[in-house]
């Protein structure tokens, strides 16, 4: 049952933090591509492969630490969700390049992000 108190706080501050970025990103570059919710997923993925290596390697963490990080705060920060609608709206809009541009961008942009991280977090000390 802890485990299940530390997601849902988790989530409920990933969700929060999620609104705030992508609305800030938003607010700086318009709505024309879906730069919020990319900048999310690839921060996510960043924060994701830094605090698992972080978590599970270094430190340690008790499954509700790594439950309310990993799979709550994070789990409801990134969007893969909203990345699907966006980028079938791009789509039914007939502007495919936008939409494979997003795809792509998304998938290797958080990838490296995700690596990038755990090396980060790898090279701590």
């Amino acid at each position: 049952m802890n485990q299940v108190l530390a997601i849902a706080a988790g989530g409920a501050i990933g969700a929060v933090m999620r609104f705030w970025v992508s609305s800030g990103v938003y607010a700086l570059l318009g709505r024309g591509f879906p730069y919020g919710t990319l900048v999310v997923n690839v921060f996510g993925s960043l924060l994701m492969g830094f605090l698992y290596v972080l978590m599970i390697e270094r430190l340690m963490a008790g499954s509700e630490w790594r439950a309310f990080a990993l799979v709550g705060l994070l789990g409801a920060f990134t969007t893969f969700s909203t990345f699907s609608i966006e980028t079938l709206a791009l789509m039914q809009d007939a502007l495919y390049l936008r939409a494979l541009l997003n795809v792509l961008l998304s998938v290797f942009a958080c990838i490296g992000a995700a690596m990038l991280g755990m090396a980060l977090a790898r090279e701590m000390g």
